[in-house]
């Protein structure tokens, strides 16, 4: 939690991540990140990232850094 808002969580064997939502079309272009879809609809700046996308320390840093 940051500021009282979720910064990113575990989310069914991934992460889910919060970033500004202006940045989501970009960071797509990531390996095994993901626009969030939960119950069928795009959560506005909110991320789905594969463990692909955050299994190094480099990686796992800056993802952190988004949110």
């Amino acid at each position: 939690m940051v500021d009282d808002k979720m910064c990113f969580g575990t989310y069914k064997g991934g992460l889910m991540v919060r970033v500004a939502p202006e940045e989501v079309v970009q960071l797509t272009s990531r390996t095994g990140a993901a626009p969030m879809i939960h119950g069928g609809r795009p959560m506005t700046g909110y991320m789905f990232l594969e463990p692909e996308g955050f299994d190094s320390d480099a990686l796992l840093n800056f993802w952190i850094q988004k949110c």
